[in-house]
């Protein structure tokens, strides 16, 4: 994480924390005065998106230590937990808003509003709509996932502020009170909101798979460092925070390579994917390609038919056959999509093992990490 972009999330979240506190203020103010369940939920959201932007902050700070012994690669992934902490923090401000709107639905009280009430809601609305575009753009442009969480919060609570300032609205000119129902629809919207944010985080926690234009671009960069690579297969990178990505990939090249040559390719990989993408290769591992025997290129044809006639194959590469030891070896990627993967395998290889058997078939079933 550079210090530029430290200092940019820091300077948004202040920025978010002094909106929101003032907004917060004069809601509960107006609220209080007008004896409006809705308003004062709505600032006791902002209140919860002050107390979010200070999360962030802390998260950014501890996100930003240098890697150490116990973190070899870095504290990046605090800014899940602090996206995860900021979803609590918005799930518990709309369960306990809920339940005194439910509150106030059984004991209503009718509503004082005055033209100072309508212009503080009205200037909320602007002020969140704002601040949620700029927060939002900002948390996409440094790919900070809790700016990003914050900023559509904002812009939710601007919906919401104008739909308080609507209530208001109906009631003076029809007498009608909107007020329980309205502070129940934005606990509600609060509630999906915050759970939103939990399950974006927690997937990102887990481990999500790579993007496919990523992956696209990374092979298309590893295949363009020399035209005698056959193919490139297995991309796996690992993240470990917003600027920080570990990857490994398989990659198929001639069987008379040297290892000479091998390193001097790999390591000339290496720097051009971090150049371009960012992505440290923490491993580059070779599949070999027969160039010697002319019989290999058939057998293979052979092989990838009876394989790709499983529907269930997503593809197969790493193939090497020979045939001094009679030893067959290639890969196979099942889809996730499979009712039974490893009956699939066994399928594969048994049919290949009935096409040749006068080999030993070896096959390694990947997983389908990436496009």
């Amino acid at each position: 994480m550079t210090q530029n972009r430290e200092k940019i999330i820091v300077h948004t979240s202040v920025i978010g924390i002094l909106a929101n506190l003032a907004l917060a203020f004069l809601k509960t103010l107006v609220g209080l005065l007008s004896h409006s369940i809705a308003i004062v939920l709505d600032a006791v959201n902002n209140t919860s998106d002050a107390l979010s932007s200070v999360v962030t902050i802390i998260g950014t700070k501890l996100a930003g230590k240098p890697a150490d012994r116990e973190h070899p690669f870095g504290h990046g992934r605090a800014e899940y937990i602090t996206a995860l902490i900021i979803a609590i923090i918005i799930l518990y401000a709309g369960l306990t808003s809920l339940i005194e709107s439910v509150k106030k639905f059984f004991s209503p009280v009718t509503p004082d509003y005055k033209i100072q009430t309508l212009i503080v809601v009205a200037a909320a609305v602007v002020i969140k709509i704002s601040l949620g575009l700029f927060v939002k753009a900002t948390g996409k442009r440094v790919r900070s996932d809790s700016l990003v969480a914050s900023g559509q919060d904002a812009l939710m609570d601007s919906i919401i502020s104008a739909s308080t300032l609507l209530a208001a609205l109906v009631f003076l000119i029809f007498g009608i009170s909107l007020e329980a129902y309205l502070g129940i629809l934005i606990s509600l919207l609060i509630i999906k909101a915050g759970y939103g944010i939990l399950r974006d985080t927690l997937s990102k926690i887990l481990g999500e798979r790579i993007d496919a234009d990523i992956a696209h671009a990374i092979k298309k960069t590893i295949a363009s460092v020399d035209p005698e690579i056959r193919g490139v297969f297995d991309l796996v990178l690992n993240n470990y925070g917003p600027d920080i990505h570990i990857g490994s990939v398989h990659i198929e090249v001639p069987d008379v390579w040297t290892a000479d040559k091998i390193d001097t390719l790999t390591r000339k990989i290496s720097s051009l994917v971090y150049e371009k993408h960012n992505v440290a290769m923490a491993a580059i591992g070779i599949y070999s390609v027969n160039t010697k025997d002319n019989s290999a290129a058939h057998i293979r044809s052979q092989v990838s038919k009876i394989v790709h006639e499983h529907k269930d194959i997503l593809q197969m590469h790493g193939f090497y056959l020979d045939e001094e030891k009679k030893e067959m070896r290639f890969d196979i990627v099942i889809s996730f999509d499979s009712p039974d993967m490893k009956k699939v395998y066994n399928h594969v290889v048994s049919d290949i093992r009935e096409a040749f058997p006068d080999y030993d078939i070896q096959v390694q079933s990947d997983t389908d990490i990436s496009d």
